[in-house]
């Protein structure tokens, strides 16, 4: 019987892998169980598991400019240590990583062996963690980045977009960033899957297929939701400064999806009409009105 281990399972994503993983042998390590900088407490934990998933992170990106030493903790060191452990114990790591490792220059889907170059102190933290999966694991560690990530649990774009159109006429949304909105629980099902395939270890981009804008998205959410999709209005990213540099193309290609012979996930849209129709999202859509 395959042993499966969360960490950051209080989480969006980690939330979301628990429920996937509904019926098997699990052990959830939510933050405040396990500090994965900790390589005691890791190794303890991670011994008589099989496969781990790390859903652990520091997600304040902006946060992360003026603070960075925690984000490295959490997004580089945290990794590192789960890698050791998984190589002492014998078991294969599944490790979730961001679009935010590129810079947004380019105007194609970034392979993934895409050259990186992190905007920002986030993802500099970020890849910091990547690299320490694949060179500790070699053989069976997992590196799958995502990016505009959403669901039901936690904070995030579309649960926000919903929260304002219920107090607010129109919204101003940015229309020059670009990027592959993904749904937490069909990223969730997906890293299972991997876990469970005989696919190549190494690099894979854990997104929706297509491609929208922040603006798009907004769009969307309103017309899935029954909403007047004009109260959207389009803006530049010059109207909303941020400490952090945000990447204006984070559009990633799939093409090591045919090495695990697993199909690219589902387009965005066809993604976010499910989400938006699952009753998990009931509760926020109720006050959307």
């Amino acid at each position: 019987m395959t042993r499966y281990l969360v960490t950051g399972a209080g989480g969006m994503l980690g939330q979301d892998l628990l429920a996937a993983l509904d019926g098997r042998a699990v052990t959830a390590a939510k933050r405040a169980d396990l500090d994965i900088t900790d390589p005691h407490a890791v190794h303890a934990l991670v011994d008589g598991h099989d496969v781990v998933f790390n859903a652990a992170a520091w997600t304040d990106v902006d946060g992360a400019e003026t603070a960075y030493e925690s984000a490295l903790a959490v997004n580089g060191t945290g990794p590192a240590v789960l890698a050791k452990a998984c190589r002492a114990k014998g078991a294969r790591l599944v490790h979730v990583s961001t679009d935010y490792v590129f810079n947004g220059a380019g105007t194609s889907p970034y392979p993934e062996d895409a050259p990186t170059a992190p905007l920002n102190a986030y993802g500099h933290s970020k890849l910091f963690g990547e690299q320490a999966v694949l060179e500790v694991l070699p053989d069976s560690g997992y590196v799958v980045r995502t990016a505009w990530l959403y669901g039901a649990q936690g904070r995030n774009f579309v649960k926000t977009m919903l929260r304002l159109a219920a107090t607010r006429e129109f919204l101003d949304v940015v229309d020059d960033q670009v990027g592959q909105p993904t749904w937490s629980r069909d990223l969730a099902s997906r890293l299972v899957e991997l876990a469970d395939s005989d696919a190549p270890a190494g690099v894979y981009h854990g997104t929706a297929s297509g491609q929208t804008t922040w603006h798009g998205l907004a769009q969307a959410v309103f017309a899935l939701s029954g909403l007047d999709p004009e109260r959207v209005r389009r803006t530049t990213s010059a109207a909303y400064v941020t400490p952090a540099a945000r990447p204006s193309y984070s559009v990633l290609g799939h093409d090591r999806w045919a090495a695990a012979g697993m199909a690219p996930m589902r387009d965005w849209h066809t993604m976010l009409t499910a989400a938006l129709h699952d009753p998990a999202f009931a509760a926020v859509l109720g006050g959307a009105g």
